[in-house]
């Protein structure tokens, strides 16, 4: 007993130790960046200066100032207060970056406030959609970590955000905020919490008129008049979403909104600056993938933007709450049935991971499941949350942290609206909201078949999960009727759903609208029907292995439980084709690109199915232009490579575009430079920085034969060509040959090689 007590009196004051020291130290919060950025081609290197005004926002006096930036930037000199400091730099653990302590000159208390300034040089070996100098334009993302800041979005309280004032020289920039460029270098100063960014290029403005004057959109040099006119629709649906989220949040944040079309770095968005793959301005109409990243871009100019969103858990409400919000204007702008397609995406992106999750309100972007998990359950758990509040003290509740915190440099804290949410709707609320973000997923509910008990029919309930269910439960009579009761589960126990009525009932489900987060919803129904997310796999591995039948029969399954789940809809369509069934699967293919929100996929799959029949038809032209919309979708590796190698053929039937010559040239210079096995000859027919893999393979191998035909040539823009090509090559005694794409970009009057899309030289 003795023992014990010793134990718990040290316990307890290393725990009050801990505690006051916890309370002691200095915590900083960046309140503006000041950065003056200059890439510099030559060098391959970004030069630049930073001023960071930071406050301290701890209980205990600051000594030091710690940063963390790229692991490659080296120091010309740090500063404080405009007097040279002396810093140290380690390696940091999380994120591959390093973490500099600046030591300040005299101590600064509670709520004081220090400048850093870091001149320092960041050099970029391989141009990647992060960081990336090149003759087209350099393009700089937070994830890049190319300035410095105190936090990262691999630490639980995520990355600093604030108002800054960036400076870049050099060509033409973007970024987000109010531009003040005048002849000289850009310069963007953003007033909303926002991480400095910045692309170069060149581009032509498409100004919004009447409501979306303030919003436009960047198009690629050249763009076809299609382009422009989808441009206008984009323009469009963000002016609904800023008057859907302004009628919900209240005033929209007086800032430009600016869609950037960019080939790399796309879903990137930042304060009312959205990176959109240029692929979204060729497909048809709007998808589902451009119209959620617009939704979610806009809302976040008043989550994360208008107010910061800081502390603990801060993902939680940046990706989960915008989330579910841009699913409510889904639903308002596309219909309820569009916006029950993407619930049914964003569980099955949860249920990928949820036997491996962690809790919520602890992950970070290292984790490999936060971008399956924090988005889509943490919208499933303010979606629990709506219903059981109401959707006017929900939205209400919300409106009021984001007011309260819109002027504190603590911002919006997932503490702060837990606790709002909480004292609204009680301690059930607060159970659930704790279980739901501070533990992991344990719920499993389950349902039996129902059984006649006199003159009622009756299912049994389980819930294996540690917090109680508040479901509702729904039955089918064999005529097709549909009954519903609403039953309390209690955690880890039983219950019966009782349907009073003497007509047959044939099949029963829990929880249809898929409220909570759950381990197996397999058996959310009885009779048991399978995972959706197997059976889609299950359909795919038919298809591939060319057992159509197979393919079709578990097509026909998924659709029969979620008859508007266009990936099941499309590997229907394409097994029926397969088998020779034109006309059903023709229809199955019109009526997928009907969906008034179709996935990327859907499009580029759709198309391809339909110019398959029109070849079949011997309409050869028809299946040209379908191929082609297939292409300028853009979906996927899968439909690309398909969709090109058939428009090929078809416009062999029906007359090939010219091949550009100049092009042609250059490809016959580009395998002589390969055989060569010269880096040098090689690398002066590459744009720096790209595809330094690439080079490095083949010097390394230096093959004996490598012979490139020109099949098609396509302008992407003024000064950005793609080349269909097939490759015939012998590396190191072994003969290769397939196909590729190469990019290529024009400069100073001649092309160099960009990029290679796609590669299937085997």
């Amino acid at each position: 007993m003795e023992k014990l007590i010793v134990i718990f009196v040290l316990s307890a004051f290393a725990f009050s130790s801990a505690a006051a020291q916890e309370e002691a130290r200095a915590v900083w919060q960046v309140t503006h960046f000041d950065i003056t950025a200059t890439p510099q081609p030559a060098e391959r290197a970004l030069s630049a200066v930073a001023v960071l005004a930071a406050r301290n926002v701890g209980k205990g006096a600051g000594t030091s100032f710690t940063f963390r930036i790229n692991n490659k930037a080296s120091f010309k000199s740090v500063a404080v207060g405009g007097a040279t400091a002396n810093f140290r730099t380690v390696a940091e653990a999380r994120g591959n970056l390093q973490r500099v302590t600046v030591t300040l000159p005299s101590p600064v208390a509670p709520d004081g406030s220090t400048n850093v300034s870091v001149s320092y040089s960041l050099p970029i070996e391989n141009n990647t959609g992060l960081a990336a100098i090149s003759p087209m334009g350099s393009q700089f993302l937070p994830q890049s970590f190319w300035y410095p800041a105190p936090n990262t979005p691999f630490t639980v309280r995520g990355s600093d955000t604030a108002p800054f004032r960036l400076t870049i020289n050099g060509p033409r920039a973007i970024s987000s905020g109010v531009d003040k460029s005048g002849l000289g270098p850009s310069v963007y100063e953003q007033v909303l919490n926002a991480q400095p960014f910045f692309v170069q290029g060149e581009w032509d403005r498409i100004d919004g008129m009447g409501e979306v004057k303030d919003i436009w959109t960047l198009v690629h040099r050249g763009a076809a008049a299609e382009e422009r006119r989808q441009a206008e629709s984009i323009m469009s649906l963000v002016a609904s979403a800023r008057a859907f989220y302004s009628a919900m949040l209240g005033p929209a944040p007086a800032a430009p909104i600016r869609i950037v079309s960019v080939r790399r770095g796309s879903g990137f968005n930042e304060a009312g600056t959205v990176l959109l793959e240029a692929g979204a301005l060729r497909r048809s109409k709007i998808d589902s993938a451009t119209a959620l990243l617009l939704s979610e871009s806009v809302a976040r100019m008043w989550i994360g933007g208008q107010t910061a969103v800081r502390g603990e858990g801060s993902g939680v409400i940046r990706d989960g709450l915008v989330r579910f919000l841009a699913i409510l204007f889904v639903e308002k702008q596309f219909g309820r049935e569009a916006a029950a397609t993407e619930l049914l995406r964003q569980r099955l992106a949860f249920g990928a991971v949820a036997k491996r999750d962690a809790p919520i309100s602890r992950s970070t972007p290292l984790d490999d499941t936060y971008f399956n998990s924090v988005p889509n359950r943490g919208a499933m758990v303010w979606r629990l949350a709506d219903r059981r509040l109401g959707r006017e003290t929900f939205m209400a509740t919300v409106r009021e942290q984001l007011q309260a915190g819109k002027d504190n440099l603590h911002g919006l804290s997932l503490a702060a609206l837990r606790g709002a949410l909480a004292q609204k709707g009680g301690e059930k609320l607060k159970t659930l909201l704790d279980q739901q973000i501070d533990q992991v997923v344990d719920m499993d509910l389950m349902i039996g078949l129902p059984q006649q008990r006199g003159s009622e029919w009756v299912s049994a309930l389980r819930n294996l999960g540690s917090t109680d269910a508040l479901v509702t439960v729904t039955a089918t009579t064999d005529r097709g009727e549909q009954l519903s009761v609403e039953i309390h589960i209690p955690a880890r126990n039983f219950a019966e759903a009782i349907f009073r009525t003497t007509t047959k009932l044939v099949r029963a489900e829990i929880d249809p609208e898929k409220l909570y987060p759950q381990l197996d919803y397999g058996n959310d129904s009885a009779p048991r029907s399978r995972d959706i997310g197997e059976a889609i796999a299950e359909a795919t591995r038919f298809f591939g292995a060319q057992d159509y039948p197979k393919a079709e029969l578990v097509a026909r399954e998924i659709l029969a439980i979620h008859p508007r789940l266009q990936e099941a809809r499309i590997i229907l369509a394409r097994a029926l084709l397969a088998q020779n069934s034109i006309e059903e699967a023709e229809k199955l293919f019109r009526t997928a690109l009907d969906e008034v929100l179709p996935a990327p996929g859907t499009l580029a799959w759709a198309n391809i199915g339909l110019g398959e029949i029109s070849l079949k038809k011997g309409r050869a032209a028809e299946a040209a232009k379908r191929f082609n919309d297939a292409v300028r979708a853009d979906a996927d590796y899968a439909s690309s490579l398909t969709a090109r190698a058939a428009r090929i053929r078809a416009e062999s039937a029906a007359g090939a575009p010219p091949v550009d010559e100049s092009v042609r040239a250059f490809v016959k210079q580009l395998d002589q430079a390969i055989t060569s096995g010269k880096k040098v000859d090689l690398e002066s027919r590459i744009v720096p920085g790209e595809l330094v893999r690439f080079i490095g393979g083949i010097v390394g191998s230096q093959p004996e034969i490598w012979q490139t035909t020109v099949l098609r040539t396509e302008p992407l823009d003024s000064n950005l060509m793609a080349v269909d090509v097939s490759i015939s090559a012998k590396e190191l005694g072994q003969q290769q040959s397939g196909t590729a794409v190469l990019i290529l970009s024009r400069a100073g009057g001649g092309w160099n090689l960009t990029g290679v899309e796609l590669f299937e030289v085997r």
